[in-house]
């Protein structure tokens, strides 16, 4: 089963690179919608494994890169593909609308 990746301003550049579609979830201990949505990325994790890269961002410990993209609400969710964000989701969703953009992703032609 898979896990998510923790993620950090030092490797957040190479890992979007990649050809896989990356979602990033930018959250922090103290955060109530986080700890909610938590476990659904998780299980992303284990059922786009080999597929997507699933990953966790701290933003109380790593602060460069949701400056960069002026995240100011979390749970944010981004997706990344060729090093380029493709689609973003702000705030706690369903598990199969992530499912949604993810497999759009999955299936895209870069």
């Amino acid at each position: 089963m898979g896990k998510a990746l923790e993620i950090t301003d030092s490797t957040f550049e190479e890992l979007i690179q990649g050809e896989k579609p990356v979602l990033v979830d930018f959250w922090a201990e103290w955060c109530g919608p986080c700890k909610m949505i938590g476990p659904v990325v998780e299980q992303l994790a284990g059922e786009y494994e080999g597929k997507a890269v699933i990953g966790k961002m701290d933003v109380d410990m790593n602060s460069s890169v949701p400056a960069k993209f002026g995240i100011r609400s979390i749970p944010t969710l981004m997706i990344f593909k060729g090093g380029q964000l493709v689609d973003k989701v702000v705030g706690v969703v369903p598990k199969t609308v992530l499912e949604d953009k993810l497999n759009a992703q999955v299936t895209a032609t870069v």
